[in-house]
């Protein structure tokens, strides 16, 4: 008769009590998804504003800008150009250009539409149209040139801007993550068919996966005006949400069908799967919240708000898991392989039996100093290029150019260099100072494009707000946004520029502008990334010795997390700053990684590949406490693992892999970075490098305290914190 551990802990109680009451338990998830999606619904979500996202010096800059109410306006440009490599047709362009202007002047929410301009070699017209703060439609603009095209047939007519630009990019990221969402829930399922050889099994995890998801998007709304909700949160949830909700469930009912083929009946083999996978997902939740609170040390909203929807869903997901899915089984029983796929079914109890770990695992086990240092070499062999990553703001370049307003506005600052990088010196001073503010302004002015890193802008480029406070002189650069020149020239502007010709004054002066924002935020991205893997690595290291009790298998655990996110870094620097494989997957190399991506990849990484490297730990010290020997536990534990593992990583480096497929090159980076990289982990870290470094290591890997066996009794289970035993 089994005696159940009194301190079995939380998982085995939730598990008992939803087990033996499961309609309360399934009744109370669906309510809690129910209220949850109801208060996105009652709630509006509170997205961030433009302030949320001042950052260093050029945040300073802006806000003197907003403080005097000189926020640049939002404009919408119109290109005339010849089509093709023609000579362009100067009478009609120009008759274009003022059909536009009259047209344009009375349509909804235009406030000034500016004479029409030519470009140096006069093979280009160019309209701006000023908008109104709140204007956030284009439509009739748009439609405006439209028919001008189409009544100058010799003419090519473009047009992009603030609100267009931001509505075209927006319309791709939107198509883009419909497209990922409608191919990720089916290869996710088929993936759990070919896991589990049944549909309501394979159904189980993607449901609880999806329901999670729900509910994390719906108390997002509420907690928005504590923390404001960036345009990508949910994109992150929904990445996050799927990932270990599936597996988490895959842990668990993976345990159950295996304690219900030994004979157990339903209601054991919960429990004990609670007391074993129910542990590991505890644990492995744990580590990923506290990987993903390592975006919380970077600051921001972006961050703050990523931080707090992933940390959110992986709770929601975990709890699920120890609560409606023991409920949702125990309901089931057995019924939980119905309806069998006779080919699937066949072929998952054969990989399950761990035939290919078996054959992968025997010369690790028998030669595990070779195998080590082979694996290392490996890893560090990819990680070796990301020495020389280079990250840089994301711009126009990275944009895809099958978006029309990008390749229209790339064109655009071709032919016209002060629509390019440019650069804004806010000076803010008495009233009374006024003159010789703009004495100063107009010297610096000068003084910048002696330099050669700055061109003639608007015929006026300084401008003094009403109060006479506030002065802000428009620099342009003659360069692409991406050319490294760029922030050399904001670097000098700041340097030695600014303070000659305006430090003699009673001012508070700032450099912002867009090129001076992505120097800023590339700056501190690049301080915080080692501070985060550091941060990230040590709370890790610190749950997995918390966890396990053991110094040598935290030690472990971080030099593998290290690793892998070597391997990630040094892949997307050899893809996407190296330009390897870009015709395979459609994009051209900007020379540099978006900032923002490795401190994303850092995160999500760790966290993700914590999952089955706890289960897989778990599962070895279940075999040591039983008294087998190291060498044995290890091979043993990992053989039994290696399907569970297998489907694990597979269904994230499919959903992943699908990201490298879509036009945003930032989801390419994503996509790429993370399907390789959870590739590599699941195979070549967890696979070869953690058994060979846990039989090197035999007893001592559990220092200081190993896990000893009952005296005088049989074990019937064991798990990595209490015990089922039977007298």
């Amino acid at each position: 008769m089994a005696v159940h551990n009194p301190l079995a802990g939380v998982p085995l109680r939730a598990a008992r009590w939803s087990a033996t009451h499961p309609w309360r338990a399934i009744l109370a998830w669906l309510a809690f998804v129910v209220i949850a999606v109801g208060l996105a619904a009652m709630i509006p979500t509170k997205g961030t504003v433009d302030a949320d996202y001042r950052l260093g010096e050029s945040g300073h800059a802006d806000q003197l800008v907003h403080d005097a109410g000189m926020a640049s306006p939002q404009t919408e440009n119109v290109l005339i150009t010849a089509p093709g490599a023609g000579a362009l047709d100067q009478q009609a362009a120009q008759g274009a250009a003022d059909t536009l202007t009259a047209a344009m002047r009375d349509a909804k929410g235009v406030v000034k539409v500016q004479p029409g301009q030519w470009n140096p070699g006069r093979t280009a017209l160019l309209v701006d149209v000023e908008l109104t703060d709140k204007t956030d439609d284009v439509a009739a603009l748009q439609k405006i040139t439209s028919q001008t095209q189409k009544e100058h047939p010799e003419l090519q007519i473009r047009e992009t801007g603030d609100v267009s630009l931001d509505a075209g990019i927006n319309d791709q990221v939107g198509k883009d993550l419909s497209s990922a969402e409608g191919i990720s829930l089916p290869v996710t399922l088929i993936l759990m068919m070919l896991a589990f050889g049944a549909l309501i099994a394979a159904g189980l995890p993607v449901l609880l996966a999806a329901t999670s998801v729900a509910a994390t998007i719906g108390i997002t709304a509420p907690l928005s005006h504590l923390v404001h909700a960036d345009s990508t949160v949910s994109s992150m949830i929904v990445l996050i949400g799927m990932a270990v909700g599936v597996d988490y469930s895959l842990f668990y009912l993976k345990r159950e069908r295996e304690e219900r083929a030994a004979g157990r009946d339903t209601l054991d083999a919960v429990e004990i799967a609670a007391q074993t996978s129910g542990h590991s997902i505890i644990v492995s939740g744990l580590a990923v919240i506290a990987s993903m609170a390592g975006l919380y040390v970077v600051g921001g909203v972006t961050f703050n708000s990523l931080a707090t929807g992933s940390i959110l869903v992986v709770a929601i997901a975990v709890l699920g898991s120890i609560t409606v899915l023991p409920a949702l089984l125990a309901k089931l029983g057995r019924w939980v392989d119905r309806p069998r796929l006779p080919f699937l079914w066949r072929l998952n109890r054969r990989i399950g039996r761990g035939g290919i770990s078996r054959r992968v695992l025997g010369p690790v086990v028998r030669r595990p100093a070779a195998a080590l240092i082979l694996g290392g070499v490996v890893v560090g062999a990819l990680a070796f290029p990301a020495l020389g990553m280079k990250v840089h703001e994301s711009n126009l370049e990275t944009l895809p150019g099958t978006i029309p307003q990008v390749q229209t506005y790339r064109t655009m600052a071709s032919l016209f260099p002060a629509q390019g990088a440019s650069a804004d010196v806010v000076v803010r001073a008495p009233a009374s100072d006024r003159a010789e503010v703009r004495a100063a302004l107009e010297a610096l002015n000068t003084k910048a494009i002696g330099t050669a890193d700055f061109v003639e802008g608007d015929a006026e480029p300084i401008r003094t707000s009403t109060d006479g406070r506030t002065s802000i002189l428009g620099l342009a650069m003659p360069y692409k946004d991406s050319d490294p020149k760029v922030d050399r020239a904001v670097e000098r502007l700041r340097g030695s520029l600014t303070r000659d010709t305006l430090g003699g004054l009673r001012a508070d002066y700032a450099v912002g502008g867009q090129a001076a924002q992505d120097l800023d935020v590339t700056n501190h991205l690049s301080t915080y990334l080692p501070i985060v893997i550091g941060f990230v690595l040590l709370l890790t290291m610190l749950m997995m010795a918390f966890a396990f009790r053991s110094v040598p298998i935290a030690l472990l655990s971080t030099a593998l997390n290290l690793g892998s996110v070597g391997v990630a870094f040094g892949l997307l620097t050899l893809v996407f700053q190296h330009g390897w494989l870009e015709g395979m997957l459609n994009f051209s190399s900007p020379g540099f990684i978006i900032d923002w991506i490795p401190l994303f990849i850092l995160v999500v990484l760790v966290g993700l590949s914590m999952d089955y490297h706890v289960f897989v730990l778990s599962r070895v010290r279940e075999h040591v406490r039983r008294g087998l020997p190291a060498r044995l536990a290890v091979e043993q534990g990992i053989t039994e693992t290696a399907g569970v593992v297998t489907s694990a990583a597979a269904v994230m480096v499919s959903v992943f892999a699908i990201f490298a497929t879509l036009s945003m090159l930032e989801m390419k980076m994503i996509g790429v970075g993370l399907s390789a990289a959870i590739l590599v982990d699941a195979t070549l870290i967890r696979l070869v490098m953690l058994p060979a470094a846990l039989v090197l290591l035999g007893d001592r890997a559990w220092w200081p305290l190993r896990p000893e066996r009952p005296v005088g009794q049989r074990v019937v289970e064991v798990e990595p914190e209490f015990e089922l035993v039977s007298s």
